[in-house]
C-alpha cells in the first residue's frame, strides 16, 4: 500500500481556532500512524455566497475548482467543523455547496472522518450529524468513529498534540478505521 495521503481542514478560519487546533492535532497523528498529512486553509480558496445567477453570469470560481483537485488527489479528509448555533458555520456549507457544482468525485473517492471542537462539554454532536448527513446525500463514506472534543482548551499541548488520553484514543480509533478502509480500497 502507498503511504495515505490525507487532506486536513477547519470550517473555521480564525487563526486561534480550537477547530485548527484539532486540525493540527489530527495531523500529528495521522504521520504518527503512517499516512502523509496535509494540511489546507479555506482561506485559501475564497468563494462568494452560493447564487445560481452569480455562478451563471461568473461560472464556477477557480478557487473552487483548485480546492476539488485537492480533494480528489487525496486518499482520506478529515473536516473539524466549530459548532454555531447548534449548526456549521456558513463557510462550511458553503464550500461545500461550490464544491458539489463542480461533480461528486471529491466527496466519493476520499475516505471522509469528522470532528468537532468546542469551548464546552457537548463536543459538536448536533453539528457532526448535520456534516455527516450532507456529506452522505453527496455520496461520501464517512468513517463510523465521529470525534467530539468538548472543553476544547484543554486538550492540547503547545506543540499541538493531544494532552487528553481519552480524546487522543477516540482519534486513534477514527484514523485507524479511515487508514483501514483506504488499505481496503487500494488492494
Amino acid at each position: 500500500m502507498s503511504t495515505p495521503r490525507i487532506v486536513l481542514f477547519s470550517g473555521s478560519t480564525r487563526a486561534d481556532s480550537i477547530n485548527v487546533k484539532l486540525v493540527n492535532a489530527m495531523a500529528h497523528l495521522f504521520k504518527d500512524m503512517g499516512a502523509k498529512p496535509v494540511k489546507i486553509s479555506l482561506n485559501d480558496y475564497e468563494m462568494p455566497i452560493y447564487n445560481g445567477d452569480w455562478e451563471d453570469e461568473n461560472g464556477v470560481p477557480k478557487t473552487t475548482k483548485n480546492l476539488v483537485r485537492r480533494l480528489k488527489a487525496a486518499d482520506g479528509v478529515f473536516i473539524a467543523t466549530p459548532e454555531y448555533n447548534g449548526c456549521m458555520p456558513a463557510l462550511l456549507k458553503n464550500t461545500i455547496d461550490w464544491t458539489s457544482r463542480v461533480g461528486l468525485d471529491q466527496f466519493s473517492g476520499p475516505v471522509y472522518g469528522i470532528g468537532a471542537a468546542t469551548p464546552g462539554p457537548m463536543s459538536g454532536i448536533m453539528v457532526m450529524r448535520q456534516l455527516h448527513f450532507v456529506l452522505c446525500r453527496l455520496g461520501t463514506t464517512v468513517v463510523p468513529r465521529q470525534l467530539g472534543a468538548g472543553n476544547a482548551s484543554a486538550l492540547f499541548d503547545k506543540k499541538g498534540r493531544f494532552v487528553d488520553g481519552r480524546t487522543k484514543a477516540y482519534a486513534q480509533e477514527q484514523i485507524s478505521q479511515m487508514l483501514g478502509e483506504i488499505e481496503r480500497r487500494q488492494k
